[in-house]
Formats: structure tokens, C-alpha cells, sequence
């Protein structure tokens, strides 16, 4: 059960819920996780800095189970997701950074258990 949080300086009108959907299915394709599992929240319009820069920028972070424990798994993770998000956003590489978090099933709750009972 990933969930993907995105925190952006860009408006909320670069958005919509076809973008949810395809970020949902990127996301969803380069962890290898079912798409009715995926959680997908977008922030925009924060104030925001990377690099020194208040330039439009987003900061990805994605937690999972079992899929981001590794340098080489997130590599690959991390190429596909910038690649989906450089162009959809029209950003350049130097403007996303993306945070991997590894979760532990019982760390995760759901239908009134954690994700180890289910």
C-alpha cells in the first residue's frame, strides 16, 4: 500500500485529478504494486525552496512496503518517477527531489488493523 505525497510550489490549477491518476499509475508501474492500492496526495501553491531556489520545484516522497529497502531499487523508482514528472510539469531534474521511506506492515493501518493481520 504506497503512498505517494507531493509538496509543490506550482498552482493548484497545473493539476487535476488526470494527473492523480497518471502519477497513481506511474508510481504504481515502477514499484510493482497493484493501482487500487496506490494513496496519492497532491499540496500545491506552498512556499518552498530546493537548491536555493524558489523557483517551481516539487518534493515526491514515496513509502511503501517491501519496495524502497534498497539503493538499487530506488534508483530505478527514482528514474521512472522523474521521468513522468519532468514531463508532465515541464521541471527540470535539478527541481525534484524525491524521498524514499521504507514502512513495516505494522506501521501501516487499514479496515481497522495494521497491513501484518491482513
Amino acid at each position: 500500500m504506497p503512498f505517494i505525497d507531493v509538496q509543490t510550489n506550482l498552482p493548484a490549477s497545473s493539476f487535476s485529478e488526470d494527473f492523480v491518476r497518471k502519477l497513481s499509475s506511474c508510481a504504481a508501474a515502477a514499484l510493482g504494486k497493484p493501482e487500487d492500492r496506490m494513496n496519492v496526495v497532491v499540496k500545491p501553491g506552498l512556499l518552498m525552496l530546493i537548491g536555493g531556489s524558489c523557483s517551481p520545484c516539487v518534493l515526491l516522497s514515496v513509502s511503501a512496503i517491501g519496495v524502497t529497502d534498497t539503493a538499487e531499487k530506488n534508483k530505478e523508482h527514482s528514474a521512472k518517477i522523474f521521468e513522468f514528472l519532468t514531463g508532465e510539469l515541464g521541471l527540470t531534474e535539478d527541481r525534484v527531489v524525491i524521498q524514499f521511506h521504507e514502512l513495516q506492515p505494522h506501521q501501516v493501518g487499514k479496515k481497522g488493523t495494521v497491513m501484518s493481520f491482513l
